[in-house]
């Protein structure tokens, strides 16, 4: 079913460190919805997720628990990691994890190609650190200390005091990079997205960059660089190596012409690491840029950001206890604007769930259905002469197809739920206006009532195909009880992007009685 069109997509890899909240969630399902969909829409598709373990602040964590660096990573990974996955519903192809060998020989390999073209040299350094975000910190992200930390200079970012560190260190000659990195910019405008990631992304180039110390040698780890066994590779450029070591960069050249180069979506905290610095590195190995840098906002709970250190992180299985992981799924993808800040509230959760999901998405299905099961035994009816009404329902299912497909390739997904949600709001307000049950009373109009209840039910095929990459659990349901496989196959085959096209749903088809999609909630 593959197009032969690319689409390589990632999330950014995730410090184990810590347990994972709905904002690490709310990134993994976003790029698992558009990989989805693009594997749907037919194009040759990859999700790569995975973890981040090698550090400062990864070997003081380890220390403090007493086991080996290695061990903590590996309970982190399997208690914490991996079940996130399955309580997302996640379809990632990969996990990487940047322990593995597959990974540390292949940045290595990097690391010495760039040495080895000259881009890195030895030097010697003294700056501010933050073991918190593992990054030396520029001036704009130095404060003061206040309170406990008072007349020390504090992580703009963590509230924490910055150790000075002085090392003899490896250089990568980022300096070099500025004017190719303000061309790719201008030549490619789409590179960094949305607009204001990409004007502080440009801001930011203009006003002159640094070279990068790319070593470490006060602890050991980390992965060992090549010609120097007493230092260690500077753990963000380990990370972000992590997207091309995955799709066989050093060892399996067909894979990586095959992927590479990669969408990356990552949280606007890192964007100038995967908009800046990555691309330079590529550049300097001689290898393509990626195809884009996607920086969604952050979200924020009574208005401040996450954080695991300010405890205000909410585990993502709080919600899908409770709600299950397609309202988790929908919410977190239509309440906030892709590439904005938004605000999480359990409040705007639960009249959103019972507004649109269970009463608008999920009674919609229910009472098709049902309809069909009770006035033509539960088969799919023909459809009579077209109306006016019946043909409006046709062109929305059309335009919301193509709009969503649209809105997808802009990597705005909130749109495209937007655009496919008119076909639940025409659908309902359709049933209501036809009054089917009316129908049902008057033998002349058998055939009317067949074309009303057939519009009912291929229009909640188009809406089962098209929202299957947002919820594929209800989808699947509703899937089922159309009968729709039997004619149609798998709901995972079905082509996304001839889903507006009317009459797939054969007459015939045998519906079953649809549990509520979206069963309501008793809230305490």
């Amino acid at each position: 079913m593959t197009s032969g069109r690319s689409f390589y997509i990632t999330t950014p890899i995730y410090y184990p460190s810590d347990l994972p909240h709905i904002g690490h969630g709310y990134t993994t399902v976003a790029v698992d919805t558009l990989a989805r969909w693009h594997r749907q829409a037919g194009d040759d598709t990859w999700m790569l997720t995975g973890t981040d373990e090698h550090g400062q602040k990864m070997l003081r964590a380890a220390a403090a628990n007493n086991v080996t660096p290695q061990e903590w990573v590996d309970k982190l990974v399997t208690e914490s990691w991996f079940p996130l996955l399955e309580t997302l519903d996640v379809a990632n192809d990969d996990f990487i994890r940047t322990t593995q060998p597959r990974h540390e020989e292949r940045v290595q390999q990097f690391v010495q190609a760039l040495f080895d073209r000259g881009y890195i040299y030895a030097g010697e350094y003294e700056a501010l650190y933050c073991v918190g975000c593992e990054e030396f910190k520029p001036e704009a992200e130095i404060v003061d200390g206040t309170g406990p930390f008072e007349g020390l200079k504090v992580c703009a970012i963590h509230s924490k005091p910055l150790e000075l560190l002085q090392e003899k260190n490896y250089f990568f000659k980022l300096s070099e990079f500025q004017d190719r990195l303000l061309e790719l910019y201008k030549t490619e405008p789409d590179f960094v997205r949305p607009e204001s990631a990409r004007n502080e992304v440009v801001s930011f180039v203009r006003s002159g960059l640094k070279d990068l110390s790319i070593s470490r040698s006060a602890f050991d780890w980390g992965i060992t660089v090549p010609w120097d066994s007493s230092h260690v590779i500077y753990v963000w450029v380990d990370a972000l190596l992590n997207y091309a070591t995955a799709v066989g960069y050093g060892n399996d050249p067909e894979q990586f012409a095959r992927r590479w180069p990669a969408f990356h979506v990552v949280g606007k905290d890192i964007l100038r690491f995967h908009a800046v610095i990555w691309p330079a590195m590529l550049m300097a190995a001689g290898l393509d840029v990626p195809r884009g840098v996607f920086a969604h906002g952050w979200l924020l709970v009574g208005g401040e950001k996450m954080s695991k250190s300010k405890l205000t992180g909410i585990a993502p299985t709080e919600i899908t206890d409770v709600f299950g992981s397609d309202a988790y799924r929908f919410y977190f993808l239509s309440a906030i604007a892709f590439g904005q800040d938004g605000s999480f509230s359990w409040e705007d959760l639960s009249a959103r769930y019972q507004a649109e999901l269970a009463n608008g998405f999920g009674n919609l299905a229910s009472r098709s259905v049902a309809m069909i099961e009770k006035y033509f035994d539960g088969v799919v009816p023909s459809a009579g002469a077209y109306a006016e009404v019946d043909l409006a329902i046709q062109k929305t299912v059309a335009d919301a197809a193509a709009a969503a497909d649209a809105a997808v390739e802009r990597f705005r997904i909130d749109e495209a739920i937007a655009a496919i949600w008119t076909i639940v709001d025409a659908l309902n307000g359709y049933i209501t206006e036809n009054e089917p049950w009316a129908l049902a009373k008057d033998e002349t109009q058998r055939e009317r009532l067949g074309t009303v209840l057939y519009t009912a039910a291929e229009g909640l095929r188009a809406l089962a195909v098209l929202l299957s990459p947002v919820m594929p659990s209800s989808t699947e349901k509703l899937w089922s009880a159309l009968g729709a496989a039997e004619g149609l196959g798998p709901l995972v085959d079905q082509p996304l992007r001839e889903a507006g096209e009317w009459g797939a749903l054969s007459a015939g088809a045998k519906v079953t009685v649809l549990t509520p999609l979206f069963p309501r909630v008793e809230q305490a």
